[in-house]
C-alpha cells in the first residue's frame, strides 16, 4: 500500500526560475547609463553582415585585423561596449553515421550557455541581442543554453538564482519569434536544472524517504500525474527481495515510486515505461569501496533524477501520449543489517540471484522494479521499457563522461535512442549485448550472481538487467550523470542532467511518426 512521506528536514523545494521568462522579445534594448553589451548570432555563414558589423562596433586599430578573424566565437570591446559574435562554420563529418556530429542545436546551446559566464564576468548590466538568419533548432538551442547556465548549486540553495544576470532585448531581424519554441526550451532547460540539482543535493539531505517526497510533492507536478509509493514493507510483500535487500542497512529503508502520467485527452500511442536507478549514497557495502571511489556516490542516483526531470517535461509540456516513471530508491550502507556477498536473495519475478559483490547494488534494485513496470498489464502495457543508471565505471572508462552507453535488445528502438541523442547533444553509444558473457555470472547455488568476470563490466550489467524486463523491448542506458568542469551549458561542476535532452528529442521524435 502507499504510504505518506516524511518531509525532509532543510531540502530547499525545487522551484526553478526563468531567465529567458525576463527576456524582452522582438524589442530593442531600452539603454540607460550602464554597462551594456551586444550580442550577434549569425545563423549562416554570412559574411558581408560580419564585415558590417565589425565596422560598426570596432574600434579603428581593430577594425582589419576582427575582419580577418575566421572564429566562431568572436570577443572585443567596441565603441559602445563589449560585443559577442557568434557564426556556426561548415564543419566535416566526423564519420558514424552522422551520430558523434555536433547538430545546430548543440552548438547554439553550448556556445550560449558559455556566454552567459562571460556575461556575468563582464558585470554587464544590459545586452541587446540579435538573431540573424537563424533557423528553429538554433534559436531553441540558444535559449536552452542561456537557462540551463543560469543553474548554480549554491546560489540556487540561497535564492539568488538569477541575482547577478543582466536585462536582455532578444530580437530576430528575419523572421517572429516563435512562443512555441521559447516555451519548449524554458521547458527542457528546467526539466535537465531539476536532474542535476538533484543529484548535487548531500547525501545527508537526500535519501530514499527524502527522494520520494520531492518527486511527489515538491515539483508541484499537475493532476495528470499520480503519484504512488511503495515503502519498504510494500517491496518486502510485492517479492521485491533484491531491491529490499540492497536498502535494509540504512536508516531510510528502500522504496519505489510509480509517477503515473496520462495525458487529458484520448491517445493512440503506446505508454512507455521509464526506471531510473536511485542509490541515494553507495558505500559499496559490505564490500566496501576505497576512500577515493566513494567521493562521487551521492551522484548514484543520477538515473533517478534525470527520470524525475523527464517526467516534469512530460508533464508540463503536456505530452499527449502515456508515460510511466519508476524511481527504484535506497540507500547501500554498512551495517549489521547490510546484504552480505553469499547471500542467495529471491527477485520478484522467482529468478534467485546469489551476491558476488553488494558495490554491484544498482542492478539489484532496477531488476525488480523493471520487472513491475515490464508485468504492467491491460492498457498499461508498456510498448518500450527504458532503465537509466548509472551502473558501471567500466562504460566510463571505454566512452568517457559524456557519451552513455546504451543497451537494447530492439535494433529500432536503439536506433531512434541514439539519433535523438545526437540531435540533442547528448551522446549515446551503442553497445552489445554479448550473451555469451553472462556465463561469467553463473552459480553453483542460485540461478546466477550479481557480478562476475574481471572485464566487460558492463555489458555483464546489461545482461544481468535484460533477464529482468519479461520479453519487453528494453534499452538500458549506462550513464555518468556528472560534469567534471565547467563547459558549454554546464556553467559548474556537479550533475550534468545526461540523458534528459536525449529522451525529450525521443518522446517528442515519437509523436511526429
Amino acid at each position: 500500500m502507499a504510504k505518506k512521506v516524511a518531509s525532509p528536514k532543510k531540502t530547499a523545494k525545487i522551484q526553478f526560475q526563468s531567465w529567458i521568462e525576463t527576456f524582452d522579445f522582438g524589442k530593442e534594448l531600452k539603454v540607460k547609463n550602464e554597462l551594456t553589451g551586444f550580442v550577434y548570432f549569425l545563423g549562416v555563414d554570412d559574411a558581408n553582415k560580419f564585415t558590417s558589423l565589425i565596422e560598426q562596433h570596432s574600434l579603428p586599430w581593430q577594425t582589419t585585423s576582427l575582419k580577418k578573424n575566421e572564429r566562431e566565437f568572436i570577443y572585443f570591446i567596441g565603441q559602445q561596449g563589449p560585443v559577442w559574435i557568434l557564426r556556426p562554420r561548415t564543419k566535416n563529418t566526423l564519420g558514424h553515421e552522422g551520430l558523434l556530429d555536433e547538430g545546430a542545436y548543440t552548438w547554439a546551446r553550448d556556445q550560449f550557455g558559455s556566454l552567459v559566464g562571460q556575461l556575468k564576468a563582464h558585470q554587464v548590466k544590459a545586452v541587446q541581442v540579435e538573431f540573424h538568419g537563424t533557423a528553429g533548432a538554433q534559436d531553441l538551442g540558444a535559449l536552452v543554453g542561456f537557462d540551463m547556465a543560469t543553474y548554480n548549486f549554491r546560489q540556487f540553495i540561497d535564492g539568488k538564482q538569477l541575482s547577478d544576470l543582466p536585462r536582455v532585448a532578444l530580437k530576430k531581424t528575419l523572421g517572429e519569434w516563435n512562443k512555441t519554441i521559447i516555451k519548449d526550451a524554458m521547458l527542457r532547460a528546467k526539466a535537465v536544472n531539476v536532474a542535476r540539482h538533484l543529484v548535487n543535493l548531500p547525501p545527508n539531505l537526500l535519501n530514499p524517504k527524502s527522494f520520494a517526497e520531492i518527486a511527489t510533492k515538491q515539483l508541484n507536478l499537475p493532476q495528470t500525474v499520480k503519484a504512488v509509493v511503495w515503502d519498504a514493507k510494500k517491496l518486502l510483500q510485492e517479492n521485491m527481495g533484491l531491491h529490499a535487500a540492497v536498502g535494509q542497512g540504512a536508516e531510510h529503508g528502500p522504496c519505489m515510486v510509480h509517477l503515473k502520467y496520462r495525458p487529458t485527452k484520448k491517445s493512440k500511442l503506446k505508454p512507455i515505461a521509464f526506471v531510473g536507478k536511485g542509490i541515494t549514497f553507495d558505500t559499496g557495502g559490505l564490500d566496501i569501496k576505497p576512500s577515493a571511489g566513494m567521493r562521487l556516490m551521492k551522484k548514484d542516483m543520477g538515473g533517478a533524477a534525470s527520470v524525475v526531470g523527464l517526467a516534469l517535461w512530460v508533464a508540463e509540456s503536456q505530452y499527449p501520449g502515456p508515460i510511466d516513471f519508476y524511481l527504484a530508491l535506497a540507500e547501500n550502507s554498512v551495517d549489521g543489517k547490510s546484504f552480505r556477498p553469499s547471500d542467495v536473495i529471491t527477485a520478484r519475478n522467482g529468478l534467485r540471484v546469489e551476491i558476488d559483490n553488494t558495490d554491484a547494488e544498482g542492478r539489484l534494485v532496477l531488476a525488480d522494479v523493471l520487472d513491475v513496470a515490464a508485468s504492467a498489464k491491460g492498457a498499461d502495457e508498456p510498448d518500450y521499457v527504458i532503465d537509466v543508471a548509472t551502473l558501471t565505471g567500466a562504460i566510463k572508462v571505454g566512452l568517457g563522461s559524456e557519451i552513455a552507453g546504451l543497451f537494447s535488445n530492439d535494433d529500432a528502438l536503439a536506433s531512434a535512442l541514439s539519433k535523438a541523442g545526437q540531435r540533442a547533444g547528448d551522446l549515446n553509444w551503442r553497445m552489445p549485448l554479448f550473451d555469451k558473457y553472462f556465463a561469467e555470472m553463473s552459480s553453483p547455488f542460485a540461478d546466477f550472481k550479481n557480478a562476475g568476470g574481471g572485464f566487460g563490466g558492463a555489458i555483464t550489467a546489461a545482461l544481468f538487467l535484460q533477464r529482468f524486463v519479461r520479453g519487453k523491448k528494453w534499452a538500458h542506458l549506462d550513464v555518468y550523470a556528472w560534469n567534471d568542469k565547467a563547459q558549454g551549458a554546464l556553467t559548474a561542476a556537479g550533475g550534468s542532467g545526461q540523458p534528459v535532452q536525449c529522451l525529450i528529442e525521443f518522446l517528442l521524435n515519437r509523436t511526429t511518426k
